[in-house]
């Protein structure tokens, strides 16, 4: 399980807040990372995954700041040069996902195809 030093995507300042934010809320299982990754489902075909987990020997960490993240390294190709960003609005709260390999995205924003 080795460490790399620039991770594919990027995140807001909006979205590091709230990460940190999550991090520090009662009952947050320290020995859990933040994890992003894709998984198969969703109306356009794969769908995002940001939660914490644990790390296996499939994923790559990374280090932003602060933040220690997790991937797999197979969902590179997927997720390479996409922005992660928060919105705390009361119409649309959560996180959005701008990704640049998505050839269409579904009107919810959470699930995509390449």
């Amino acid at each position: 399980m080795g460490t790399t030093t620039i991770l594919p995507v990027t995140f807001t300042s909006l979205a590091k807040e709230e990460i940190k934010r999550l991090m520090h809320v009662d009952g947050f299982d320290v020995n859990k990372i933040l994890r992003i990754g894709v998984k198969g489902g969703g109306c356009t075909g794969m769908t995002y995954i940001l939660d914490f987990g644990v790390q296996t020997e499939k994923d790559e960490i990374f280090e932003v700041d602060g933040i220690s993240v997790i991937m797999e390294k197979a969902h590179g190709i997927y997720l390479t040069g996409m922005e992660i960003d928060w919105n705390g609005g009361l119409n649309s709260r959560g996180f959005t996902f701008n990704n640049p390999n998505a050839s269409k995205t579904c009107g919810c924003g959470t699930s995509f195809a390449v």
